[in-house]
């Protein structure tokens, strides 16, 4: 069984994957697991070929399935769709949830708890957004977006989606890996939680001119009132200049939990380098993304901003050169900012 879901995770996620095998065989079957899950419950929330309401019925019977409870309501055929990874993740979600009752209780919790609040965050994703993206479909104007309104709402966000996921990750790897090990643990979990936030913000901000599109915007409407911009402003390339201070502003944010990110990474003891290399390579391009987005015009959605395969085995490779020498290692996230910036840090 761990053989097919491990088969899974391959044909499903080409980028987590890599970080997934580097992982420390003590926590990766289970980060894998609650990733399939994850992932799982995503696909259900993105198929607009099914209604708004059955949608929000299978993410409920999943997340029941997921609790324990008698998953005999969880019917995913008209989900499937074509054949392809996604398929694959619905047709074998019955494995997925079977491998989850056999991990030990503490295990099972902790990745309850975590696909608990992403399902309850893509819930609300869902009922935020849903008639948006309906309006889409029936080819009503584009300019009818649905925004945030508040800053709180983003950050709430941000940590439904990705943040928990930090403090999943640094519980479980925590407990699993070094448990007896100095730390200040409030602040390392703290700081985990700004890793995960920091990664999804620079999602939201990279994929602005495409949700647009799709009639959602993750950018606050009182963060864009302030610059006398509106949602529907943003469709607008010719916006831009009045709108990259308040852009910046987003990225700086960004770049600041990423920072913990690497702080938090460096609290990691030295003797887990499989899980230092895990966390360090979604930071790096992150940063270099980030610097990407800090140049040209962010509203023009002919341009997908994502680093190369090539740069991807870069980051790869020399950061497992540099691991044996702390110095080089710490001034990874500075060079990785000076490369994406031109070679000017920020």
């Amino acid at each position: 069984m761990a053989d097919a879901l491990n088969s899974l995770l391959r044909s499903t996620s080409r980028s987590f994957y890599l970080t997934l095998r580097v992982l420390p065989g003590g926590v990766r079957p289970l980060i894998g697991l609650a990733y399939l899950l994850a992932r799982t419950a995503d696909t259900i929330a993105d198929t607009e070929i099914v209604p708004l309401e059955r949608r929000l019925e299978a993410l409920r019977a999943l997340r029941e399935g997921i609790l324990g409870a008698n998953a005999t309501r969880l019917n995913l055929a008209e989900f499937r769709g074509k054949p392809g990874p996604e398929r694959l993740l619905l047709e074998r979600v019955g494995e997925s949830l079977a491998a989850l009752q056999r991990r030990a209780p503490a295990d099972r919790e902790l990745i309850r708890q975590v696909l608990q609040t992403i399902t309850s965050g893509q819930e609300l994703d869902l009922r935020r957004f849903g008639g948006a993206t309906a309006r889409e479909r029936a080819g009503q104007a584009a300019g009818r977006i649905v925004a945030l309104k508040t800053d709180a709402e983003l950050d709430d966000y941000i940590y439904r989606v990705a943040g928990c996921v930090g403090e999943f990750w640094t519980r479980l790897c925590r407990a699993r890996l070094f448990p007896n090990a100095r730390l200040d643990v409030e602040q390392f979990i703290a700081e985990g939680i700004r890793f995960g936030k920091g990664l999804q913000l620079v999602n939201v901000l990279r994929d602005l001119p495409f949700d647009l599109r799709s009639g959602r915007c993750y950018l606050p409407e009182e963060s864009l009132a302030a610059f006398n911009l509106s949602p529907a402003d943003l469709l607008d390339r010719k916006s831009h200049d009045r709108f990259r201070p308040l852009y910046n502003g987003y990225l700086d944010l960004a770049e600041a939990h990423l920072a913990a990110g690497w702080n938090y990474t460096n609290q990691i003891p030295f003797s887990q380098p499989r899980l230092r290399l895990a966390c360090a390579w979604p930071l790096l391009i992150g940063i270099r993304t980030i610097g990407r987005l800090r140049a040209g015009n962010v509203l023009d959605a002919e341009r997908r901003i994502k680093v190369s395969r090539a740069e991807l085995r870069r980051i790869i490779v020399g950061s497992i050169a540099v691991y044996p020498f702390p110095q080089r290692w710490r001034n990874l996230l500075p060079a990785a900012k000076a490369v994406a910036c031109g070679g000017k840090l920020t």
